[in-house]
């Protein structure tokens, strides 16, 4: 096969993946968010893409003979939700626009210029919807784990995410700075790995060295504003609450998600008093972003918590101290009512 012929049949092929990818991610925009302006950005990149997709390379195409299309990956088979399908989208076109740049600069200048600058735009888009994505994933994910301390912390970590968990905080207000970063490190790893938002308790500086999904506050924390100048504003900031004053300071802030709690009296709250199912109804009332329940919840007391109307929970020792977490998961999942097969509508900006 001739040099010409290698070089239209690399642009042809990542030409229809940019393309596809970018149509995928349309979608989304479209249906997902009901944004007519990022809609319509995707659909400008991909009507830029056909404008080089010219005829000499479509016809170079040699698709019973390709070898990649028998190269598959097990991830690619399944996606575990919506927004997993638009950030895979993202960086196959990302993937798709470097190679176009690269290869194109033998084809034509122009089109290896056009589609640097379409690269940045695609990193730009991946930007404005990481909130959104972020925020559908917190959405789709009832369990929500704060760890504590233990000698066993990744292994149990990994446990409960293998039997399902989509959302783990970490939590080690007593640990040294230098071993905190370092497990942070490792558990947001791993969490990725498994297509879960990784959230730091307490300190945003740690948040923001491991690039962490996001940050959750306590009311002694620092302000909400000052949480999203440092992380960027494609994270999640959360906020602890124990009474309506505390909700209300959420509310003003724009919490993406608050706590709500402690419903049952629990140590990893010593002192505070039990606010129970009074609270849980309080915020079905009042509360316009997500909310957890925390605060001595396990596998024999949820059924009450949802009974009271929450919707999403948030457990300590019931995961941290099973001796299997991955069936505590499993068994604490299936209590939860099966969600309805529809998006939940985020308004974007």
């Amino acid at each position: 096969m001739n040099e010409i012929s290698t070089l239209y049949r690399i642009l042809d092929a990542n030409l229809d993946r940019a393309r596809e990818g970018l149509r995928v991610i349309e979608e989304w925009c479209r249906f997902g968010l009901e944004n007519a302006q990022l809609s319509t950005q995707c659909k400008q990149l991909r009507q830029e893409l056909a404008h080089w997709h010219h005829p000499p390379l479509r016809v170079a195409r040699d698709t019973p003979n390709d070898p990649g299309t028998q190269i598959t990956h097990p991830q690619e088979a399944v996606r575990s939700d919506l927004p997993t399908v638009v950030q895979a989208n993202l960086c196959r076109v990302q993937e798709a626009l470097r190679v176009l740049e690269e290869y194109s600069k033998v084809y034509d200048v122009n089109m290896a210029a056009a589609c640097k600058q379409m690269r940045y735009q695609v990193y730009t888009l991946d930007t404005q919807l990481q909130p959104r994505v972020r925020l559908q994933q917190l959405l789709a994910a009832p369990l929500y784990l704060v760890t504590s301390p233990s000698d066993q912390l990744v292994a149990v970590v990994e446990a409960a995410l293998q039997g399902g968990l989509k959302l783990v905080q970490y939590r080690a207000k007593q640990t040294a700075d230098d071993q905190r970063l370092a497990v942070a490190g490792t558990l947001c790893q791993l969490c990725h790995q498994y297509n879960a938002l990784f959230i730091v308790n307490d300190r945003i500086d740690i948040a923001v060295a491991v690039d962490a999904d996001g940050v959750h506050l306590g009311q002694q924390d620092l302000t909400m504003a000052v949480a999203r100048r440092l992380l960027g504003p494609d994270k999640l900031v959360g906020r602890s609450t124990t009474n309506p004053q505390e909700m209300a300071r959420a509310i003003q802030e724009q919490a993406d998600y608050i706590g709500v709690g402690p419903i049952y009296e629990t140590p990893t709250k010593a002192g505070k008093a039990a606010v129970g199912h009074e609270y849980i109804r309080y915020a079905n009332q009042h509360a316009p972003m997500p909310y957890y329940a925390i605060g001595g919840i396990d596998e024999h007391n949820l059924g009450e918590v949802l009974a009271a109307g929450a919707q999403r929970v948030a457990v300590v020792r019931a995961i941290m101290n099973a001796p299997s977490p991955t069936q505590m998961v499993r068994q604490m999942l299936q209590q939860f009512p099966t969600p309805t097969p529809q998006v939940t509508q985020i308004q974007a900006t």
